[in-house]
């Protein structure tokens, strides 16, 4: 099995920034928000505050003013161009993308794309909340070994948070931009 991270790996940009860039332009109500989006980013950020999942949970408070459902596929109408070709060259059936990004936004773009096998970050499409932790660096490994019994073959991930999984995977990649090489991992 082939597994790969989705943002800046097989996908050009960040998927969920992107998104959240998209809605704001639709749905002004959102602008509300930025100063709960600013404090709780500088918390976690600059005063090392919460958890990640936490300074998440609070920016993805923007959804309660979207269309979810209508804007995600939309939003994939427009994005699905930053799918990268290498990974539609070598995309076999057994893929799976594993990505901290919401699950709600990257199951309709794997769907499009014939990928059956998808662990993303468990987050609520109306409230923002998440069900579990951030799927991030160790917690992909244990979403990994909880949903899997197969071994990863060849990993791919353009983040040096992705460590544990490059550790458990035959051969792991780093990808950069159109760039792909070999992670040398201490």
């Amino acid at each position: 099995m082939n597994v790969y991270d989705f943002d800046n790996t097989i996908y050009r940009g960040d998927s969920t920034a992107d998104f959240y860039i998209f809605c704001l332009k639709r749905h002004k109500k959102i602008l509300l928000l930025l100063p709960s989006l600013l404090k709780g980013t500088l918390k976690f950020y600059v005063f090392k505050k919460g958890s990640k999942t936490e300074m998440k949970q609070n920016m993805y408070k923007f959804l309660k003013y979207t269309d979810c459902e209508n804007d995600v596929g939309d939003f994939w109408d427009q994005k699905q161009k930053n799918i990268k070709q290498f990974y539609i060259a070598q995309q076999k059936a057994d893929d799976l993308i594993i990505s901290a990004s919401p699950y709600f936004l990257l199951r309709p773009i794997c769907e499009r794309l014939g990928i059956k096998n998808l662990i993303a970050s468990d987050v609520n499409p109306e409230t923002g909340e998440y069900t579990g932790e951030n799927c991030h660096g160790e917690e992909k490994v244990r979403l990994f070994r909880e949903s899997c019994s197969e071994e990863i073959d060849d990993f791919y991930s353009d983040s040096q948070s992705d460590l544990p999984l490059a550790r458990i995977a035959k051969r792991a990649f780093l990808v950069k931009g159109d760039t792909i090489e070999n992670w040398r991992i201490k």
